[in-house]
């Protein structure tokens, strides 16, 4: 059996020498390197924080899993110090929420990454001066704070939404540094708002 010049694929033989128009995207799927172990690490970094986050985003917003809702977590806003505090429980909430469920599917996930730190800033400052460890401390806050700033300048990985999309497919660091740089300013401007 022989093969049609224009259709052999120079330097192959066996299954992969025959390459129509049609087979194109299959052979571009077959050079995509398979999933490593640093994809499936990302992975459960990300599942692991963004449904922590996101549980407690729900938490402050819904009352869900033993949280206070908004009228107990306005009221604690107000208490720490924040002007209407009902408003930045809402701001804190959706904030928490949406950035775990960004985090934990790979969508967006430098700013996702970012809206989680800004709000851990806020969580530092207001639990600052109990110490290091729980539980006054705020070794949970700079824990979560660290990891959502690490996947912010790593990327999310080959097993997420962003490795589908053409735009977000290729994680740059300089994108990851400017979500970064923006997290920080937001919580800075929330904080100054506070007093």
């Amino acid at each position: 059996m022989t093969l049609d010049a224009q259709q052999a694929a120079p330097g192959r033989t066996g299954d992969g020498a025959i390459i129509g128009a049609g087979d194109a995207r299959a052979e571009k799927a077959r050079r995509r390197p398979a999933p490593t172990g640093r994809d499936l690490g990302l992975l459960l970094l990300r599942l692991t924080v963004g449904v922590t986050m996101a549980g407690h985003g729900t938490q402050k917003l819904f009352g869900w899993f033993g949280g206070g809702g908004l009228d107990s977590t306005g009221a604690f806003f107000t208490s720490a110090g924040y002007p209407s505090g009902r408003a930045f429980a809402v701001v804190a909430g959706l904030t928490e929420t949406l950035g775990g469920i960004g985090l934990a599917v790979g969508l967006l996930t430098p700013l996702a990454a970012a809206a989680i730190l800004g709000t851990l800033i806020n969580a530092m400052a207001i639990r600052w001066g109990g110490g290091f460890f729980a539980p006054d401390g705020i070794e949970y806050e700079i824990l979560i704070a660290m990891a959502a700033l690490s996947l912010a300048l790593t990327g999310p990985g080959r097993l997420s939404v962003d490795a589908r999309l053409p735009v977000l497919r290729d994680n740059r660091l300089d994108v990851g540094a400017a979500a970064v740089a923006l997290g920080g300013v937001t919580a800075a401007v929330v904080l100054l708002i506070r007093g």
